[in-house]
Protein backbone atom coordinates (compact mmCIF):
# COMPACT_ATOMS: atom_id res chain seq x y z
CA UNK A 1 0.00 0.00 0.00
CA UNK A 2 1.45 3.08 -1.08
CA UNK A 3 2.10 6.06 1.60
CA UNK A 4 -0.11 8.81 1.97
CA UNK A 5 1.16 12.63 2.00
CA UNK A 6 1.62 13.82 5.28
CA UNK A 7 0.13 16.96 3.25
CA UNK A 8 -2.97 15.28 2.00
CA UNK A 9 -3.85 14.55 5.54
CA UNK A 10 -3.41 17.38 6.71
CA UNK A 11 -5.81 18.72 3.73
CA UNK A 12 -8.48 16.26 4.53
CA UNK A 13 -8.50 17.03 8.77
CA UNK A 14 -8.94 20.63 7.78
CA UNK A 15 -11.84 19.45 5.50
CA UNK A 16 -13.82 17.41 7.95
CA UNK A 17 -13.63 20.22 10.50
CA UNK A 18 -14.88 22.77 8.24
CA UNK A 19 -17.29 20.62 7.08
CA UNK A 20 -18.64 19.99 10.61
CA UNK A 21 -19.23 23.94 11.06
CA UNK A 22 -20.51 24.71 7.62
CA UNK A 23 -23.89 26.16 7.23
CA UNK A 24 -26.93 23.78 6.26
CA UNK A 25 -27.99 23.95 3.22
CA UNK A 26 -31.15 26.02 4.31
CA UNK A 27 -28.49 28.58 5.28
CA UNK A 28 -26.78 29.18 1.86
CA UNK A 29 -23.97 31.77 1.73
CA UNK A 30 -24.42 34.83 -0.36
CA UNK A 31 -23.30 35.00 -3.74
CA UNK A 32 -23.20 31.47 -4.23
CA UNK A 33 -25.40 28.67 -4.93
CA UNK A 34 -23.12 26.00 -3.76
CA UNK A 35 -20.46 25.93 -1.02
CA UNK A 36 -16.82 25.90 -2.49
CA UNK A 37 -13.85 26.03 -0.21
CA UNK A 38 -10.55 27.77 -1.54
CA UNK A 39 -7.30 27.60 -0.36
CA UNK A 40 -5.47 30.50 -0.33
CA UNK A 41 -1.45 30.19 -0.69
CA UNK A 42 -0.47 32.80 1.43
CA UNK A 43 1.52 33.41 5.06
CA UNK A 44 -2.60 33.13 6.01
CA UNK A 45 -3.17 29.84 7.88
CA UNK A 46 -6.53 30.12 7.71
CA UNK A 47 -9.04 28.96 4.70
CA UNK A 48 -11.28 31.52 2.87
CA UNK A 49 -14.55 31.05 0.56
CA UNK A 50 -15.26 32.66 -2.87
CA UNK A 51 -16.40 35.83 -1.28
CA UNK A 52 -12.75 36.18 0.25
CA UNK A 53 -14.40 35.72 4.08
CA UNK A 54 -12.38 34.06 6.81
CA UNK A 55 -14.48 30.63 7.14
CA UNK A 56 -11.93 29.42 9.78
CA UNK A 57 -10.94 31.95 12.17
CA UNK A 58 -7.46 30.25 13.02
CA UNK A 59 -4.87 32.53 13.71
CA UNK A 60 -2.23 33.13 11.91
CA UNK A 61 1.35 31.35 13.24
CA UNK A 62 3.58 34.11 15.03
CA UNK A 63 7.61 33.49 14.00
CA UNK A 64 9.99 35.86 15.89
CA UNK A 65 13.49 35.51 15.36
CA UNK A 66 15.06 35.20 19.05
CA UNK A 67 17.41 33.54 20.84
CA UNK A 68 15.89 30.22 22.93
CA UNK A 69 16.82 27.18 25.14
CA UNK A 70 17.53 24.13 22.88
CA UNK A 71 16.53 20.55 24.06
CA UNK A 72 17.21 17.38 23.30
CA UNK A 73 14.46 16.69 21.07
CA UNK A 74 15.08 20.16 19.17
CA UNK A 75 16.23 20.11 15.49
CA UNK A 76 17.89 22.71 13.87
CA UNK A 77 17.80 23.85 10.33
CA UNK A 78 20.83 23.25 7.83
CA UNK A 79 22.82 25.37 5.58
CA UNK A 80 24.03 25.53 2.08
CA UNK A 81 27.87 26.13 1.41
CA UNK A 82 29.86 26.27 -2.02
CA UNK A 83 32.45 23.80 -2.06
CA UNK A 84 36.29 25.62 -3.04
CA UNK A 85 38.48 23.02 -2.41
CA UNK A 86 40.62 21.29 -0.05
CA UNK A 87 43.82 22.25 1.59
CA UNK A 88 46.21 21.35 4.67
CA UNK A 89 46.90 22.65 7.99
CA UNK A 90 49.21 22.01 10.66
CA UNK A 91 47.75 22.78 14.23
CA UNK A 92 49.19 24.08 17.65
CA UNK A 93 51.13 20.96 18.45
CA UNK A 94 52.52 20.61 14.89
CA UNK A 95 50.13 18.12 13.37
CA UNK A 96 48.84 18.10 9.70
CA UNK A 97 45.17 18.09 9.30
CA UNK A 98 43.55 17.90 5.83
CA UNK A 99 41.09 21.08 4.91
CA UNK A 100 38.28 21.25 3.28
CA UNK A 101 37.10 24.72 2.54
CA UNK A 102 33.55 25.91 2.47
CA UNK A 103 32.05 29.11 1.59
CA UNK A 104 28.89 29.82 3.26
CA UNK A 105 26.96 32.08 0.14
CA UNK A 106 24.38 35.10 1.56
CA UNK A 107 22.18 32.28 3.39
CA UNK A 108 18.13 33.27 3.88
CA UNK A 109 15.05 32.25 4.91
CA UNK A 110 13.10 31.98 1.61
CA UNK A 111 9.65 29.97 2.75
CA UNK A 112 8.62 28.79 5.88
CA UNK A 113 6.18 25.40 6.02
CA UNK A 114 4.02 24.74 8.79
CA UNK A 115 2.17 21.86 10.25
CA UNK A 116 -1.50 24.57 9.34
CA UNK A 117 -0.58 24.32 5.68
CA UNK A 118 1.84 21.84 4.41
CA UNK A 119 1.83 19.45 7.34
CA UNK A 120 5.25 19.51 8.48
CA UNK A 121 7.29 21.94 10.10
CA UNK A 122 10.66 22.86 7.46
CA UNK A 123 12.89 25.83 6.18
CA UNK A 124 13.34 26.32 2.91
CA UNK A 125 16.73 27.75 2.52
CA UNK A 126 18.04 30.12 -0.44
CA UNK A 127 21.70 30.23 -1.31
CA UNK A 128 23.79 32.40 -3.64
CA UNK A 129 21.89 35.37 -6.47
CA UNK A 130 20.69 35.04 -9.63
CA UNK A 131 19.29 37.06 -12.50
CA UNK A 132 15.53 37.08 -13.30
CA UNK A 133 16.31 36.24 -16.82
CA UNK A 134 17.89 32.78 -15.72
CA UNK A 135 14.67 31.54 -13.83
CA UNK A 136 11.62 30.71 -14.97
CA UNK A 137 8.57 32.78 -14.51
CA UNK A 138 7.03 30.01 -11.62
CA UNK A 139 10.48 30.44 -9.45
CA UNK A 140 10.48 34.26 -9.48
CA UNK A 141 6.65 34.40 -8.98
CA UNK A 142 8.07 32.37 -5.30
CA UNK A 143 10.35 34.10 -4.97
CA UNK A 144 8.02 37.87 -4.93
CA UNK A 145 5.50 35.98 -3.46
CA UNK A 146 7.52 35.27 -0.38
CA UNK A 147 9.18 38.93 -0.75
CA UNK A 148 13.16 37.81 -0.42
CA UNK A 149 15.60 38.57 -3.52
CA UNK A 150 16.34 35.66 -6.13
CA UNK A 151 18.39 32.89 -4.91
CA UNK A 152 20.46 30.31 -7.51
CA UNK A 153 19.80 27.16 -4.63
CA UNK A 154 17.09 26.27 -2.74
CA UNK A 155 17.38 22.98 -0.34
CA UNK A 156 14.45 22.26 2.60
CA UNK A 157 15.61 21.31 6.03
CA UNK A 158 12.83 19.66 8.34
CA UNK A 159 12.76 21.43 11.88
CA UNK A 160 11.01 21.85 15.01
CA UNK A 161 8.36 24.17 16.31
CA UNK A 162 10.67 25.86 18.41
CA UNK A 163 13.53 26.03 15.84
CA UNK A 164 11.09 28.14 13.13
CA UNK A 165 12.58 31.14 11.96
CA UNK A 166 10.62 34.47 9.84
CA UNK A 167 10.79 34.26 6.33
CA UNK A 168 14.32 36.64 4.98
CA UNK A 169 16.50 35.95 8.14
CA UNK A 170 19.91 35.71 7.12
CA UNK A 171 22.02 32.68 8.09
CA UNK A 172 25.60 32.67 8.32
CA UNK A 173 28.74 30.48 8.93
CA UNK A 174 28.23 31.18 13.06
CA UNK A 175 25.19 28.82 12.89
CA UNK A 176 28.20 25.84 13.46
CA UNK A 177 30.89 26.14 16.66
CA UNK A 178 34.21 25.16 16.01
CA UNK A 179 34.52 21.46 17.20
CA UNK A 180 31.48 20.09 16.44
CA UNK A 181 30.32 17.51 14.49
CA UNK A 182 28.33 17.89 10.80
CA UNK A 183 26.81 16.09 7.97
CA UNK A 184 28.05 16.89 4.85
CA UNK A 185 25.39 15.98 1.68
CA UNK A 186 26.41 16.30 -1.73
CA UNK A 187 26.46 15.06 -5.24
CA UNK A 188 29.74 13.29 -6.09
CA UNK A 189 32.31 13.67 -9.09
CA UNK A 190 30.78 12.14 -11.95
CA UNK A 191 33.70 10.05 -13.43
CA UNK A 192 31.50 8.58 -17.22
CA UNK A 193 31.24 4.62 -17.76
CA UNK A 194 33.70 2.69 -15.65
CA UNK A 195 34.39 -1.01 -15.87
CA UNK A 196 33.74 -3.52 -12.86
CA UNK A 197 37.43 -3.19 -11.48
CA UNK A 198 37.41 0.97 -10.82
CA UNK A 199 33.73 0.74 -10.36
CA UNK A 200 33.10 -2.13 -8.12
CA UNK A 201 36.60 -3.00 -6.94
CA UNK A 202 37.16 -6.30 -8.58
CA UNK A 203 40.52 -7.60 -8.91
CA UNK A 204 40.44 -8.85 -12.56
CA UNK A 205 41.37 -12.09 -14.78
CA UNK A 206 44.50 -13.36 -14.74
CA UNK A 207 47.26 -10.78 -15.69
CA UNK A 208 49.69 -13.49 -18.23
CA UNK A 209 48.28 -17.60 -18.37
CA UNK A 210 44.62 -17.98 -19.55
CA UNK A 211 42.98 -14.78 -20.05
CA UNK A 212 42.91 -13.89 -23.76
CA UNK A 213 42.08 -10.12 -24.22
CA UNK A 214 39.75 -10.39 -20.89
CA UNK A 215 42.58 -8.84 -17.93
CA UNK A 216 39.91 -6.34 -17.00
CA UNK A 217 36.75 -8.05 -17.40
CA UNK A 218 33.66 -9.02 -15.07
CA UNK A 219 33.39 -12.42 -15.88
CA UNK A 220 30.72 -14.41 -16.00
CA UNK A 221 27.33 -12.89 -14.71
CA UNK A 222 25.19 -15.10 -14.53
CA UNK A 223 24.26 -19.88 -14.74
CA UNK A 224 23.02 -21.21 -17.67
CA UNK A 225 19.63 -22.51 -18.49
CA UNK A 226 18.79 -22.31 -14.82
CA UNK A 227 17.35 -19.42 -14.00
CA UNK A 228 18.36 -18.61 -17.74
CA UNK A 229 18.55 -14.73 -16.50
CA UNK A 230 20.72 -12.16 -14.88
CA UNK A 231 19.60 -11.19 -11.53
CA UNK A 232 18.84 -7.70 -10.97
CA UNK A 233 21.40 -5.93 -8.48
CA UNK A 234 24.65 -7.96 -10.38
CA UNK A 235 27.51 -5.62 -10.67
CA UNK A 236 28.93 -4.71 -14.14
CA UNK A 237 30.39 -2.09 -15.94
CA UNK A 238 28.16 1.26 -16.05
CA UNK A 239 27.94 4.74 -14.81
CA UNK A 240 30.06 6.07 -12.17
CA UNK A 241 29.01 8.78 -9.89
CA UNK A 242 27.29 11.84 -9.85
CA UNK A 243 25.09 10.71 -6.58
CA UNK A 244 24.01 12.25 -3.69
CA UNK A 245 25.65 10.87 -0.95
CA UNK A 246 26.56 12.09 2.73
CA UNK A 247 29.71 12.36 5.14
CA UNK A 248 28.94 11.61 8.39
CA UNK A 249 30.55 13.44 11.42
CA UNK A 250 33.08 15.92 9.81
CA UNK A 251 34.45 17.74 12.75
CA UNK A 252 34.44 21.82 11.81
CA UNK A 253 38.20 22.80 12.63
CA UNK A 254 37.64 27.06 12.03
CA UNK A 255 34.96 29.03 10.85
CA UNK A 256 35.56 32.75 9.66
CA UNK A 257 32.50 35.36 10.24
CA UNK A 258 34.22 37.88 8.18
CA UNK A 259 34.38 36.28 5.04
CA UNK A 260 31.74 33.68 5.53
CA UNK A 261 34.10 30.54 5.67
CA UNK A 262 34.24 27.34 7.46
CA UNK A 263 37.07 24.66 7.40
CA UNK A 264 36.51 21.22 8.26
CA UNK A 265 38.44 18.25 8.81
CA UNK A 266 38.44 15.82 5.57
CA UNK A 267 36.82 15.03 2.26
CA UNK A 268 33.49 16.24 1.25
CA UNK A 269 31.69 14.94 -1.83
CA UNK A 270 31.54 16.69 -4.76
CA UNK A 271 33.82 19.23 -7.35
CA UNK A 272 35.38 22.67 -6.54
CA UNK A 273 32.13 25.05 -7.14
CA UNK A 274 29.28 22.04 -6.33
CA UNK A 275 26.71 23.29 -3.69
CA UNK A 276 27.03 21.19 -0.45
CA UNK A 277 24.19 20.79 2.09
CA UNK A 278 25.58 20.90 6.11
CA UNK A 279 23.80 20.09 9.05
CA UNK A 280 24.04 19.08 12.52
CA UNK A 281 25.64 15.60 12.71
CA UNK A 282 22.99 12.71 13.64
CA UNK A 283 25.96 10.27 15.55
CA UNK A 284 28.22 12.34 17.34
CA UNK A 285 25.13 14.87 18.51
CA UNK A 286 26.97 18.40 19.48
CA UNK A 287 26.97 20.25 22.84
CA UNK A 288 23.35 21.73 22.95
CA UNK A 289 24.24 24.30 25.46
CA UNK A 290 27.45 25.42 23.01
CA UNK A 291 24.77 25.83 19.96
CA UNK A 292 23.45 29.36 18.76
CA UNK A 293 19.40 28.37 19.27
CA UNK A 294 17.60 28.35 16.61
CA UNK A 295 20.31 30.32 14.54
CA UNK A 296 23.09 32.54 15.68
CA UNK A 297 21.13 36.37 15.56
CA UNK A 298 23.72 39.25 15.11
CA UNK A 299 23.29 41.92 16.98
CA UNK A 300 22.49 45.61 15.56
CA UNK A 301 26.09 47.33 16.07
CA UNK A 302 28.28 44.29 15.09
CA UNK A 303 30.34 44.90 11.91
CA UNK A 304 31.27 41.28 10.87
CA UNK A 305 34.50 42.57 9.20
CA UNK A 306 35.86 43.45 12.16
CA UNK A 307 35.72 39.81 13.63
CA UNK A 308 38.47 37.37 14.34
CA UNK A 309 38.61 33.63 13.50
CA UNK A 310 37.07 31.14 15.77
CA UNK A 311 39.13 27.87 16.29
CA UNK A 312 38.64 25.09 18.08
CA UNK A 313 39.50 23.66 21.28
CA UNK A 314 42.44 21.61 20.83
CA UNK A 315 43.01 21.17 24.53
CA UNK A 316 46.19 21.71 26.59
CA UNK A 317 47.92 18.43 26.26
CA UNK A 318 50.31 17.62 23.21
CA UNK A 319 49.11 14.30 21.95
CA UNK A 320 52.49 13.68 20.72
CA UNK A 321 53.98 13.84 24.00
CA UNK A 322 51.36 11.88 25.32
CA UNK A 323 51.93 8.97 22.73
CA UNK A 324 55.28 8.53 24.45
Amino acid sequence: MAAVPRGLLSRINQFLSIRSITPSSSESLPHCSSFFLLRRFSSDTGLMDGGGSDIIGAQTRIIEAKQGEMSSRSKRTGIIAVKCGMTALWDKWGKRIPISILWVDDNIVSQVKTVEKEGIFALQIGCGQKKPKHLSKAVVGHFRAQGVPLKRKLREFPVTEDALLPVGTSLGVRHFVPGQYVDVTGITRGKGFQGCMKRHGFSGMPASHGASLSHRSGGSTGQRDAPGKVFKGRKMAGRMGADQRTVKNVWVYKIDPARNLMWVRGQVPGAEGNFVFIKDAWCKKPDISKLPFPTYLAPEDEDPSELEPLVADLGEVDPFMLAE
